[in-house]
């Protein structure tokens, strides 16, 4: 037989090194399984082979399964001759050597190796539940058995990434190698030393037992994050299955419970999100030729809850950075605020103390201009509104190098007319985080006129390196992210003139899937901060929508969780939101004197109020050229307003629906509430044609 193009065998003495070599990261995509198996098998037909090596070149042993190929109808090797099994039943030992990452199916590989060992920056996790799917290749069968029923429920039911020495300490790896060990010699080392062990370690012949309440627990401590899923229950039946059945029959329930996930909606719309997460990197209009540039002296302008949030992100990813404040008590509170976050994460255990040091040791208050003059990227984080704004990027214009980036954490203001009060119009952009800025994965990277290609590049790098998905979008009021909201915040506060309540509203969202209700974010971020947003809007077009309940909330002094009292009233102390009899009453009272009728609303018709709102505007911005991809959208509301990543996003549930639906019920609503839910040109075309959402072709970037 051929060696497969992808896997090939090499001899180093009497160990067989099975290499795999399928960029970029060695997924198990096409040839893959069956090279290896083709590598094993001549390996242990040769006798001058004792031992194998099984290892990957590049960057990682092997990352998992090709997605690609979920979903797809492929066809899945029968049990007994997957690699995992080939693996498992091969008369010679299997080391395997682990760098980068081995996770999904490239640790299950490893685990049907007779030994691991890795170097101290691999990683290995099983996330197979993070696609809607459970690991499938013996993963729940074979992890309990090395680490325990309640470490492999752990670890398989939150899908995360695990370091080598904690891997270690678990029993997954063997041997952590030295930092500046060669990873092919010391394997083909440990190889050579374990060559003539018998019998060879299986881990298949280790049993594994566990009560069924533990079970129990684990299913009720997840029951809040993992509401209308199924991949973490059939996760944790998997692992039952392994300490309740032998070996072989725990495969087959494994395989069973992988089919019916396979193919479910859910796993669709998780896998949808993966690919989208992927595309929005992608910038199809600017030359492929340009590459962003490196940053190494950041700095921070505004030491408030934004300020204070975007300075931890650097500092979280290891980057230096100058926080400043031209008020030093301001300074002094941002720090203070900065400090009793990270005690905060200690507190919870997600952050140890000694990193905790390490962080704030990053963060550098500075109190004038002329101390970051020296910095090569500026994110001015200053009070929302123009007025403010522009002298500040007029003082930095001036003091900063002419090669420094300027940017602006805006929501929603003009960036061309920011960018016109500075010399450098070409290296100004937005850089819009959510709040917390240290915790919220997007970033919005808003396109200014004229921006040149290499900072957008840039922009979008910077969100990158910090942790973020960074996601493009047109210079237009609200930008992509809270434009496409906005009609969502009106409709549902609009929800309440006609009869309903706060606390209705939130539990039809939040047993949509949403972590917490619109209301209640809204309490949490501050109702004066929309209200603010509201009055420009009004200034600027006099057919704007009012909302007077909730301007009526914030002119009582009611501004949410930071007042005590907003929609919802809130305990000293306490975070709860309770429903509040006086809020009912101002609802009635304004409703009242507007002459709104009153009447009842089911959960469905709540909901696709709010949303299909959204996505009719959303389709509006599409049509406008202010984004590139309906699913730039999807990712904006997945990481930007904690839409259920299970449901893919906002337009891919649209498309769930289905377009003409969506559409009828839009045009239905605009005769009978008016022009704010007039169909958009672009949603009116897509049901005309029964083009899906997802497949809208926009218009050019602008």
């Amino acid at each position: 037989m051929n060696e497969s193009p992808v896997v090939r065998l090499e001899k180093d003495g009497e160990i067989g090194v099975i290499i795999v070599n399928y960029p970029p990261v060695n997924a198990l995509g096409s040839g893959v399984s069956d090279g290896i198996i083709d590598a094993l098998n001549r390996a242990n037909a040769d006798p001058a082979i004792k031992a194998m090596v099984l290892m990957g070149e590049g960057r990682s042993f092997i990352a998992g399964a090709d997605i690609r190929g979920f979903g797809t109808g492929r066809k899945r090797p029968p049990l007994g001759q997957r690699t995992y099994d080939v693996l498992d039943a091969s008369p010679k030992p299997v080391v395997a050597a682990i760098h980068g990452y081995a996770l999904g199916g490239g640790l299950e590989n490893a685990l049907a190796c007779h030994y691991r060992i890795a170097v101290p920056s691999a990683k290995v996790g099983l996330p197979e539940v993070l696609i809607g799917i459970l690991p499938g290749g013996g993963g729940t069968q074979r992890l309990p058995r090395v680490v325990g029923a309640q470490a492999a429920l752990e670890l398989i039911t939150s899908g995360r990434h695990v370091p080598a020495p904690e891997a270690a300490g678990l029993g997954i790896i063997d041997e952590v190698l030295p930092a500046n060990a060669n990873l092919r010699a010391a394997a083909v080392a440990y190889a050579r030393k374990i060559a003539d062990i018998r019998p060879l370690p299986r881990v298949r012949d280790r049993n594994v037992t566990a009560e069924p309440a533990v079970f129990d627990a684990v299913r009720k401590s997840i029951a809040r994050k993992a509401r209308n899923q199924k991949a973490p229950y059939s996760c944790i039946a998997a692992v039952e299955a392994a300490c309740t059945l032998p070996f072989d029959e725990g495969i087959r329930r494994e395989s069973e419970l992988f089919a019916e996930l396979e193919n479910a909606d859910e796993a669709k719309a998780l896998r949808y999100a993966f690919f989208a997460e992927r595309e929005v990197a992608k910038l199809p209009d600017l030359p492929p030729d340009i590459k962003p540039c490196n940053f190494a002296a950041p700095a921070v302008v505004g030491a408030g809850t934004m300020g204070g949030g975007i300075a931890m992100a650097f500092a979280d990813f290891g980057y230096d950075v100058k926080i400043m404040d031209a008020a030093q008590d301001a300074l002094d509170r941002g720090m203070e605020r900065i400090r009793a976050n990270y005690a905060t994460s200690v507190k919870r255990g997600s952050l140890a103390e000694d990193e905790r040091l390490r962080r704030l040791g990053r963060i550098h208050p500075v109190a004038g201009y002329d101390d970051i003059s020296d910095c090569d990227v500026v994110i001015e984080a200053v009070f929302e509104r123009m007025d403010v704004k522009k002298p500040v990027f007029e003082k930095l214009d001036q003091v900063l190098k002419p090669d420094a980036f300027l940017f602006s954490n805006t929501s929603a203001l003009d960036m061309d007319e920011l960018a016109a009060v500075t010399k450098r119009p070409e290296r100004v952009a937005g850089t819009h985080f959510f709040s917390p800025a240290n915790v919220m994965k997007l970033l919005e990277v808003v396109r200014p006129s004229k921006a040149s290609p290499e900072t957008l590049m840039t922009a979008m790098a910077l969100g990158r390196r910090i942790g973020k998905i960074s996601a493009m979008a047109g210079n237009t009021d609200g930008f992509v992210a809270n434009r496409s909201r906005a009609p969502f915040n009106s409709e549902m506060v609009i929800l309440l003139e006609e009869g309903c309540l706060p606390e209705q509203v939130d539990k039809v969202m939040v047993d949509f899937g949403y972590p917490m209700g619109p209301f209640a974010v809204g309490d949490l971020a501050g109702l004066d901060v929309g209200a603010e947003g509201r009055k420009r809007r009004a200034l600027a077009n006099p057919n704007y929508r009012k909302l007077p309940i909730a301007d009526k909330l914030v002119e009582m002094g009611r501004y949410g969780q930071k007042t005590g009292a907003g929609w919802y009233r809130y305990e000293k102390g306490d975070r709860t939101p309770h429903p509040d009899p006086e809020v009912a009453a101002i609802i009635r009272s304004v409703a009242a004197g507007m002459g709104v009728p009153q009447r009842t609303f089911t959960d469905t018709e709540i909901l696709h109020r709010l949303l299909f709102s959204s996505v009719n505007e959303a389709c509006r911005i599409l049509e406008e050229g202010k984004a590139y991809r309906a699913s730039d959208i999807d990712v904006m509301w997945l990481h930007g307003f904690g839409f259920p990543r299970y449901r893919g996003g906002l337009m891919y549930w649209a498309d769930g629906i289905g377009v003409k639906s969506v559409y009828a019920q839009i045009a239905a609503w605009h005769q009978q509430y008016g022009d704010r839910w007039a169909p958009s040109r672009l949603l009116r075309e897509l049901a005309e044609t029964g083009t899906p959402f997802r497949e809208a072709k926009p218009a050019p970037f602008a």
